[in-house]
C-alpha cells in the first residue's frame, strides 16, 4: 500500500511539473502574439510613410505642406516634413530589425518548450500506464 501511495505522490508531482510547463508554453505563446501584432502595427505604419515619401519626393522646393497636429492642419516646410519623414522612416525601420530577433528567440524559446513539454507529456504517460499496472 505505502508503494501505491508513493507512485501516486510521484504522479501528482508529475503532473503539477506538466501543468506548469503548459502555463509557461501558453505564456510564451501569448508573448509571441503580441510581438506579431506589434511587428504588423510596424510594417503598416513603414508601408504609410514610404507612401507618404513617395508623395513628397513628387513635390517641387517651395510647395505647400501641411502636417495635422491634434485637430489643426499646420504649414510645415517641404524640408522640415521630408527630415521629420527620414527619421520616422529610420525609427520604424530599426524597430523591426528589433522585433525580428525578438520573435526570433521567442520562436526558439517555444521550439524548446515544445520539446521539453513532449517529453514531460511521454514521462507523465509512462508513469500513469505503470501506476495502472501496479493496482
Amino acid at each position: 500500500a505505502r508503494g501505491v501511495e508513493m507512485s501516486k505522490a510521484a504522479l501528482q508531482a508529475k503532473e503539477k511539473i506538466l501543468q506548469d510547463e503548459i502555463e509557461k508554453y501558453r505564456d510564451l505563446q501569448k508573448e509571441f502574439q503580441k510581438a506579431v501584432a506589434s511587428r504588423n502595427q510596424l510594417d503598416a505604419q513603414l508601408t504609410e510613410n514610404n507612401n507618404v515619401k513617395e508623395e513628397l519626393d513628387v513635390l517641387e522646393d517651395g510647395a505647400v505642406v501641411y502636417k495635422l497636429v491634434g485637430p489643426v492642419l499646420v504649414k510645415q516646410e517641404l524640408a522640415e516634413a521630408k527630415q521629420t519623414l527620414e527619421k520616422r522612416l529610420e525609427y520604424i525601420k530599426k524597430e523591426l530589425e528589433r522585433y525580428a530577433g525578438i520573435l526570433g528567440d521567442l520562436e526558439k524559446r517555444q521550439e524548446s518548450a515544445a520539446e521539453k513539454l513532449g517529453k514531460l507529456q511521454q514521462d507523465y504517460q509512462q508513469a500513469m500506464l505503470k501506476a495502472a499496472a501496479t493496482r
